[in-house]
């Protein structure tokens, strides 16, 4: 049994790990990686093995960076199955072809600066064309339910808490007479919140690969989320302006609207418009009212009263090109929520350049922004910005909040590893973080008593038994 981390190794993009046992070889995850756009176009198209070679995937959940690039392993040759439970696979189902739509559209407008730089056309990575034939290869399959993914090799996922859907993943491999077990946490929820469960135990296993997005880092409570955003958005309002919100469409968008929704619903939300600014958040918003069973308590409380906590009346989701450069026009206080999450692309580029130089403004951040991102500069509070080619001062207001993170912190990663049997736990790999992230968590991990811990570097390759 082999173990090579392809992806999100010390950085948290692009998700890809690959697992070969009794001669089959399963990818775990297939994700876009996001990054400078020269070595992030380099790396997204070209794999790192032969896409025919691999026997089937097993998908974390629906985030860009964890399933974005199954199109292009298909496209690339693989014929096998996609294995990720029901609500993942509904989410794939808009989120791959919009992204495809994405591609092909932001290529269109940079071809066209091209063109007037007399520079060389690109393509898109993937078409429409391309999804297609991923979701007829994808199967949804229900949490706790085990389900043999290839000779040798079972699964059984539970849920992780951290995007409807979501699973940690337990792998079970049968090799030359010996069993072992295998835990991979895709992305790690947190508890308590907003509308879904709590992340579940895995359960006792030999190898644990673990996300470490917050591994150095404890997240402000979640109790006091709402009247932080209030601040926010007051301070924004009293001096004149937008709060513009760069938000993944899937998960971390109807997390916003939820907490929007019962601030309206407690009336303390300030009378202030609130547009969603992409086509894909309004079908996947569609797709999370399909799924109660991922819901918490709370959320499922306001479904069964037929209230709607992903949209209420002073809420706009905004589909057409149109509407959204209608909204340049407005000069009233108002709350603008678009994708990508990470302003790599999509509508919430154009919103940036037309608002970040109005002092009055304010770019909310409410997601974890990688390396050499345009989010991570705009956290960087770097006073000039490159959008589309051209420089942009930042004089708007940059605001984070943390606690709207769906990923677990350093203490709520180091307590679900305390789920797991100490004395079965051989070896513990920390991937899906940037190095100084990873090495606190490790540092962590290891003052609890657990050995063995590793931070795989790209390429990097662990053989089983040793």
């Amino acid at each position: 049994m082999t173990l090579q981390f392809l992806g999100a190794t010390q950085t948290v993009t692009g998700s890809m790990h690959l697992l070969t046992a009794n001669g089959n070889r399963i990818l775990l995850d297939c994700g876009l990686y996001q990054g400078r756009r020269a070595e992030a176009f380099e790396r997204n198209r070209n794999f790192p093995f032969d896409a025919s070679t691999i026997n089937a995937v097993v998908l974390s959940h629906a985030h860009i960076d964890h399933a974005g690039n199954l199109p292009n392993l298909v496209r690339n040759g693989f014929i096998g199955t996609i294995f990720a439970t029901s609500a993942t696979r509904d989410l794939c189902g808009v989120m791959l072809y919009d992204s495809a739509y994405v591609q092909e559209r932001d290529v269109e407008y940079v071809n066209k600066q091209n063109a007037k730089k007399k520079e060389v056309p690109v393509e898109p990575i993937y078409t429409s064309e391309d999804v297609e034939q991923t979701m007829a290869q994808m199967v949804g399959v229900r949490y706790r339910q085990r389900i043999e993914v290839a000779e040798g090799i079972g699964i059984t996922f539970v849920d992780a808490g951290h995007l409807l859907g979501s699973a940690v993943t337990l792998i079970e491999i049968r090799e030359n007479g010996k069993t072992t077990t295998l835990g991979f946490s895709g992305d790690l929820g947190r508890r308590n919140m907003p509308i879904l469960k709590d992340p579940e135990p895995i359960g006792d296993v030999d190898i644990w690969i673990s996300e470490s997005t917050y591994g150095g880092r404890v997240h402000e409570p979640i109790s006091g989320m709402e009247q932080r955003l209030l601040e926010v958005i007051q301070r924004t309002i009293d001096r004149g302006g937008k709060v513009i919100v760069p938000a993944f469409s899937v998960g971390k968008t109807q997390e916003l609207l939820y907490v929007l929704f019962t601030l309206n619903d407690s009336g303390r939300l300030p009378a202030i418009p609130i547009f969603v600014d992409s086509p894909l958040s309004v079908n996947t918003t569609e797709v999370f009212r399909t799924h109660p069973e991922c819901f918490d308590k709370e959320t499922l409380k306001y479904i069964l009263a037929n209230e709607d906590p992903f949209g209420f009346g002073r809420l706009k989701f905004i589909k057409s090109v149109d509407e959204s450069k209608k909204l340049n026009d407005i000069i009233d206080p108002c709350i603008i929520i678009a994708s990508s999450g990470m302003c790599e692309a999509g509508r919430i580029l154009h919103h940036l350049k037309n608002n970040i130089q109005n002092p009055r403004n304010t770019v909310l951040v409410v997601g974890f922004m990688a390396e050499h991102t345009l989010g991570r500069r705009i956290v960087e509070r770097q006073p000039q910005l490159t959008i589309f080619g051209d420089l942009y001062q930042l004089k708007s207001e940059v605001a984070i909040l943390n606690a709207f993170s769906a990923h677990a912190g350093q203490d709520e990663l180091v307590n679900y590893a305390q789920t797991m049997d100490k004395a079965k736990l051989k070896n513990i790999y920390l991937i899906h973080g940037e190095v100084a992230q990873a090495q606190e968590l490790s540092r962590k991990l290891s003052e609890a008593g657990y050995g063995n811990i590793s931070i795989p570097a790209r390429g990097d390759k662990a053989e089983f038994p040793r």
